[in-house]
């Protein structure tokens, strides 16, 4: 019996999932070489540790012998759960937000697709300003649908023209990141003002309002004094998706929430689709002892200025070797030019770096061909440690 042909044709093409094979690459290398003398950029998986807070009480928490502890509980998530979130939201949004706009999920790509699944019809389209983070495609493809890229401007700055060219009664959502994956950039308030005035213009021209989705895992981790803009008072049709897998560095716990906008025009049907997709899609709700966590320790403080240090740490090592990159302003990933002598071919750059013990995630994948992904979330030790072999990487080119 043969596997779906959508299923079989993407997982064989050339790059799917070629950040994940990266990192199990990484792992076979550290086998070989040992695991200081590889210099893994692969993935995006947070090297500072949770809070004391968090580590606190998921001890406490876990080890509960409360009876039905771990049983289930209403698919949208326990009540604390979601006014803690509700709570959360209403402090970056700048409006009073209400748990009952609050669904708890299985980490933001849960929530991502319990919410394209309420929202879209078969054909529909989401449009996402393109280099976006790789995953989405398959996202908006398990909701039916079709993703539709609008390219950035140059300093992959919000290209409102791109976005408004692909427009039409189809376009079911815009989808944003900030801060951005893969290219670090944080969208100012001024770039999200002008897409709520295209989003409310378009809404008038065809007769359908689209959504305009947030996926935010990253909001907190922003430098020099740059913050993520509020989109609820700009938009009523505004959702945020988000998880806790980067600001607390819980990737593997799989904890996140969606949060409707209170003033959006079909919150109760939004917020009730989304409860049965969460139930019907298999996730059911999110997990128990997490959300107790989360709920504790969703403000505890963290010291991201580790990040800005080893960004300035590796632009410098990119300085020196002459890599072209897009200075980043949030989030933990370094978008670097793939050199002429490649010729757009990021897939070819990364082998080359591959050849010096260099792992990291080709541009292809997020629709940025001729660039490649640097996610120095990796330890320091490792980010110092990697200025020869990227040195000697570049000088080899022009032998």
């Amino acid at each position: 019996m043969a596997i779906s042909t959508y299923i079989n044709d993407t997982m064989k093409s050339k790059g799917a999932g070629v950040i994940r094979k990266m990192f199990e690459e990484g792992i076979k290398l550290k086998a070989q070489y040992g695991a200081d003398k590889v210099y893994d950029f692969s993935l995006g998986n947070p090297d500072l540790t949770p809070p004391k807070k968090v580590e606190k009480a998921f001890k406490r928490l876990a080890s509960s012998k409360e009876a039905n502890y771990h049983g289930y509980m209403p698919n949208a998530g326990f009540d604390f759960a979601r006014q803690a979130m509700a709570d959360k939201t209403s402090l970056e949004q700048g409006v009073n937000v209400t748990k009952d706009c609050i669904i708890m999920e299985v980490g933001a790509a849960g929530a991502i697709n319990v919410l394209l699944k309420a929202i879209m019809n078969p054909g529909d389209n989401v449009i996402v300003p393109a280099p976006y983070f790789t995953e989405y495609g398959h996202y908006v493809k398990n909701a039916g649908g079709n993703l539709l890229p609008a390219q950035s401007n140059e300093d992959f700055s919000l290209n409102i023209s791109n976005i408004e060219k692909l427009m039409d009664e189809k376009t079911a959502a815009v989808l944003i990141n900030s801060p951005n994956n893969p290219t670090g950039r944080v969208y100012t308030e001024d770039e999200i003002k002008k897409l709520t005035e295209l989003l409310e213009k378009k809404a008038g021209e065809t007769g359908r309002k689209p959504y305009l989705i947030l996926d935010e895992p990253y909001r907190a981790i922003t430098y020099e004094g740059i913050k993520v803009a509020a989109a609820f008072p700009l938009y009523d049709s505004s959702v945020v998706v988000t998880s806790f897998a980067k600001n607390l560095s819980l990737p593997g716990e799989r904890i996140g929430y969606i949060a409707v906008n209170p003033a959006c025009p079909d919150k109760v049907d939004l917020v009730a689709a989304c409860i049965f997709c969460t139930r019907i899609l298999g996730f059911v709700n999110a997990p128990a002892v997490q959300q107790r966590v989360v709920a504790e320790t969703w403000n505890a403080p963290v010291d991201y200025s580790l990040y800005e240090k080893r960004r300035n740490e590796i632009t410098a090592i990119m300085d020196e070797a002459g890599i072209e990159y897009a200075k980043p302003y949030g989030a933990f990933y370094l978008w670097c030019k793939a050199p002429d002598c490649f010729n757009g071919d990021d897939m070819a750059f990364c082998d080359h770096l591959k050849k010096y013990n260099i792992l990291c995630a080709p541009g292809s994948g997020f629709c940025g061909k001729g660039w490649i992904r640097l996610a120095y979330c990796a330890s320091e030790k490792t980010i110092l440690s990697s200025r020869a072999a990227f040195i000697k990487a570049m000088a080899d080119l022009k032998k």
